[in-house]
This record gives C-alpha cells, sequence and structure tokens, in this order.
C-alpha cells in the first residue's frame, strides 16, 4: 500500500531549493510560526491534499527528463517535511530507487523523527537556522533552537551534505555576535557545503491578507546590500562559503 500524506502544491524552480532545476513538492503543516514565513497557506495539515507517494511518484515521472538534464532533482519542502516523516520518507525512498537527487529542506526542529533509513534516502539537506540567540530564535520562531542544532550535528556526524538557509531580517537576525557565533559553529562541521544568506522580503504578504492574518513583519524594513554583504563575509571569515 502506498504511503498517503498531504500537501499544498508542487512546483518547478532553479536555483533556490537544491541544485539545477528541481521538481519542488510542498508538503503541508509546521509547527513553527516564522514571523517572515512566506507561505502562510501550509501551517495546517487539514488545509493539503491528500495524496499517495504513487500519486508524487507519478507527477515527478512527467519531468523527469527536464530535471535530470538541467542537473536537478526533486525537494520536499513545506511546511515542514518531518511532521509528515513517514509520507517523506517513502517520496525519499522512490525518488532514490528511481535514480533521482533528493533534497530536503527543514527547520531540523523535528529532526528526531528524521529515522537513519530516511536521511540514508536524502543527498542533500537544506536546514534552515533562523538564528543563533536563543531568545531570539524563540521570537522568531515559537520554537526552540536546541533541536536544530542537534539535528545539524546529527548530520555531520552521519556525513550529509548540507547548505545552510539564513534568512537576514534587519533588526532580527543581523546581530553580529550571534553571526559569528553560528559561523563558529558550523565551521565545526565538515559537510557544510555553503550558508545561503537570503535576504527578507515581503512576497508572501498577500497571503496573510487572503487568509485573514495579520503579517508580523508588514513594516519591516528589508536588508540592503551592504548589511547583506556584511553578515555573508563573517560567515566567509569563519571559512565557510557563504552566497
Amino acid at each position: 500500500m502506498s504511503a498517503t500524506g498531504r500537501i499544498h502544491s508542487w512546483d518547478l524552480s532553479t536555483g533556490v531549493d537544491g541544485p539545477g532545476t528541481r521538481f519542488v513538492l510542498f508538503v503541508s503543516g509546521c509547527p513553527l510560526r516564522c514571523l517572515y514565513c512566506a507561505n502562510p497557506d501550509t501551517w495546517h495539515m487539514r488545509d493539503g491534499q491528500e495524496t499517495t507517494a504513487d500519486a508524487v511518484m507519478a507527477e515527478i515521472e512527467k519531468y523527469r527528463g527536464f530535471v535530470t538534464t538541467a542537473g536537478g532533482g526533486v525537494t520536499l519542502t513545506g511546511g515542514e517535511p518531518l511532521l509528515q516523516p513517514a509520507f517523506t520518507a517513502a517520496v525519499l525512498r522512490r525518488c532514490k530507487e528511481a535514480g533521482l537527487h533528493t533534497a530536503l529542506d527543514t527547520s531540523g526542529f523535528l529532526g528526531a523523527r528524521a529515522t537513519d533509513e530516511l536521511l540514508g534516502d536524502t543527498d542533500l539537506v537544506l536546514l534552515d537556522i533562523k538564528s543563533f540567540d536563543i531568545t531570539t530564535y524563540k521570537k522568531v520562531t515559537g520554537g526552540a533552537l536546541a533541536p536544530t542544532l542537534s539535528f545539524a550535528t546529527r548530520l555531520s556526524r552521519l556525513g550529509i551534505p548540507v547548505w545552510i538557509r539564513y534568512v537576514l531580517v534587519p533588526g532580527w537576525t543581523d546581530d553580529e555576535t550571534a553571526v559569528d557565533g553560528l559561523g563558529t559553529f558550523l565551521s565545526a562541521l565538515p559537510n557544510i557545503e555553503r550558508v545561503d544568506v537570503l535576504p527578507f522580503h515581503k512576497l508572501g504578504a498577500h497571503k496573510y491578507d487572503a487568509l485573514g492574518l495579520d503579517f508580523p513583519l508588514r513594516n519591516a524594513p528589508v536588508p540592503d546590500r551592504n548589511l547583506t554583504e556584511r553578515v555573508r563575509r563573517q560567515f566567509r571569515e569563519h571559512g565557510l562559503r557563504a552566497v
């Protein structure tokens, strides 16, 4: 019997969800409530569409030639894919059996739910670390930082390649001490291939309006080029590849 799960949607993307052109599956449900979340419509599993791993693979196969020719693969994101670990594991396993490169985009907050078998079918983890300051992390996400750091350490122990994703929000995640602390932590993990410093944007604001929700950072400034380059430089000073 094919594993079942709930998904929001899927899309094709290039350059932001892993190497090459990706088939990106948005899995429904997330335990965090990040202030800058661009996809509030993926927060609740109940709002997703029920589907099966078989159905997902049938859709992926339609685009196999396109994504493999472009050196890409399949990325599971959300929401938070590890909120539905059995379904996520089934899709990753099927993708690996089909010879497709796999990536898992996760906050790491539910990293303990990822079995070694699930991670064994994952070629790349896109790990979102929201802040290295415990208090700031709690304010930004509503959750705790420790599970993500523990998951990062586990991924290093397993030798799974990781791209760090760090959303830069002026006044929230730009603190120099916190950035340096994260740089020090990451520099001790040999599996970190790069750090993506992602400037905060407001492209998801209209989704909050449609859902009747308040967008907490509607009036927050976006980072300018100088701030973005300063943070990238800080990571580079720790020997990390920051882009």
